[in-house]
């Protein structure tokens, strides 16, 4: 999968469970606050990009995935192996 088809699929997924504008998604967004997660959400938002992407996203990892760019970093390299 190409990047841009990555990020424009992470995008598409979360603005319909999260009923948020796609263009309101921008790489350098603050992905809790553009989604408006507490912590219940974002164990929906993890589990989500877990099933649709067929990656494991560990506790420790999810600190540092904080801007949607991070998250599509994340996928990628993970999609990569």
């Amino acid at each position: 999968m190409e990047k841009q088809e990555l990020i424009d699929q992470v995008n598409e997924v979360l603005a319909e469970e999260f009923e948020v504008e796609v263009s309101e998604i921008t790489p350098d967004a603050n992905i809790k606050e553009t989604l408006q997660l507490d912590s219940l959400s974002l164990v929906d938002m993890v589990a989500l990009i877990e099933s649709t992407f067929s990656v494991k996203i560990q506790n420790s990892e999810l600190s540092s995935i904080q801007t949607f760019a991070n998250l599509y970093d994340f996928i990628a390299a993970r999609m990569s192996k």
